[in-house]
């Protein structure tokens, strides 16, 4: 473990990350592996089968981003784990981090999906807050 790092913290940021990856391999799930499924798409604001069918290719796409920042936040906290600390929170923040970029991008391209981004933001916001405290309240 870094020397001096505050313990509580750095539990209470995995955890927020943990949430946080869950809730964007649940969204892998919606875009990639559900995305026919009307319940799905109109979860997405889509009207109509033709339009879940133009947009699937890109859902399917973005399902896997989804996926990859969830398990960026599992290596890093594997590592973290096993006494790899410093690369451990090096990847868990890197990964999180960009699931709060993402959200604010979001928010900001179109406002009207402040509730969406808001599910995919707060958590890893929180975990890296929390990370970050962890690092420098010792």
């Amino acid at each position: 473990m870094l020397a001096g790092m505050n313990t509580a913290l750095l539990v209470a940021g995995s955890v927020f990350v943990s949430i946080a990856a869950l809730i964007h391999v649940y969204i892998f799930v919606l875009e990639s592996l559900r995305w026919s499924r009307p319940a799905t798409w109109k979860t997405f604001g889509l009207k109509s089968q033709a339009d879940a069918d133009v947009v699937k290719p890109m859902a399917f796409n973005q399902g896997f981003y989804n996926l990859f920042l969830a398990l960026g936040v599992v290596a890093g906290l594997l590592l973290i784990a096993t006494s790899h600390t410093a690369a451990g929170l090096a990847i868990a923040l890197f990964a999180a981090g960009s699931m709060v970029a993402a959200a604010l991008v979001l928010i900001i391209s179109s406002p009207k999906l402040a509730r969406a981004a808001a599910i995919q933001g707060l958590a890893p916001l929180v975990g890296v807050v929390l990370l970050g405290l962890a690092l420098l309240v010792g």
